[in-house]
Parts: structure tokens; sequence; C-alpha cells
């Protein structure tokens, strides 16, 4: 179980890379749902993606992807 407030702070950067080459790519409906994360392989990363990433659009989830990303490069 996903602790409350822990963002996206448990997924690899080199998974949010792959999902945001996906929506970069429109190869991913929006919302974000559980179905759509399975058929990508990422059904054990479901929760702490959809606690961050539900209900957004393709643009928000975007925004946030290359947020963290940039964010932890600059670490």
């Amino acid at each position: 179980m996903m602790r409350a407030g822990a963002g996206l702070t448990s997924i690899p950067t080199e998974v949010l890379r792959r999902l945001l080459r996906r929506v970069h790519g429109d190869e991913l409906d929006f919302p974000l749902t559980a179905d759509v994360l399975a058929c990508m392989g990422m059904q054990d990363r479901s929760e702490a993606l959809l606690g961050t990433l539900r209900g957004l659009s393709q643009a928000g989830v975007r925004a946030v992807l290359v947020a963290v990303i940039a964010e932890r490069a600059g670490r």
C-alpha cells in the first residue's frame, strides 16, 4: 500500500519516462485508468500512478511527468 502524500516517489524515473513517451506518442486514452496502465505492463504501479494522475487530461499528465522527471534530473 502506498503511503499518503507519497506522490510519485515510489515510481522509478525510467518508468515515468516510459509513460511520458507513450503520452507524447498519443498512444493512451485519458483519463488514465488501471486498465490502461495494465495494458502497458504497469499494473504493479497503478495505485501510485493513479493516486497522482487520476482524472487528469493528456496535457495534465504530460505536465506532471515532465515536472517530476526534470526535478529528479536536477538533483
